[in-house]
C-alpha cells in the first residue's frame, strides 16, 4: 500500500459515510478491526459492531476532507461532516486516525471529536 492507495481509502470511506450505507462504510474495514467513536468512549470490535455503528447513518450527509497525512500504514485526516436532517444541519469537522492491513483495509479508527465540538445551524 502506497500513500495514494491510503488516500483512496480515505476517500472511499468519506463517500461511503456521505452514502448512509452503514454496510458499505463496514465492508472498508478488516474483519476484526475496532473502533472508538469518539475517543474514550467503548471501542467496537469486528465488522458487525462497526457496521451496526454506522448502520445509526440518516439524514442526508456530505462529507470533506480537508487535511491527509499518511505515514506507512497510518494515516490522520481532518474532514467536515454535515448532516441535514430537516431544517437544520449539524457540523463536525473531526479527526481521524486509521491504521490499515497490506490489503488497504482499515484496522482501526479513533475519531477525535467530542459534542461541544458541533456546530448546529
Amino acid at each position: 500500500m502506497t500513500a495514494p492507495d491510503i488516500k483512496a481509502v480515505i476517500e472511499n470511506y468519506l463517500a461511503a459515510v456521505a452514502s448512509g450505507d452503514g454496510a458499505a462504510v463496514a465492508a472498508l474495514y478488516a474483519a476484526d478491526a475496532t473502533l472508538e467513536d469518539p475517543v474514550g468512549s467503548e471501542p467496537h470490535r469486528g465488522r458487525d459492531a462497526i457496521s451496526a455503528f454506522y448502520g445509526g447513518l440518516q439524514g442526508e450527509i456530505t462529507t470533506e476532507l480537508l487535511h491527509a497525512r499518511v505515514s506507512g500504514l497510518e494515516a490522520a485526516f481532518s474532514f467536515r461532516v454535515v448532516t441535514k436532517a430537516g431544517d437544520t444541519s449539524y457540523i463536525v469537522e473531526p479527526i481521524d486516525v486509521m491504521t490499515f492491513d497490506d490489503a488497504g483495509q482499515i484496522t482501526s479508527m479513533r475519531a477525535f471529536w467530542a459534542p461541544t465540538d458541533m456546530v448546529v445551524e
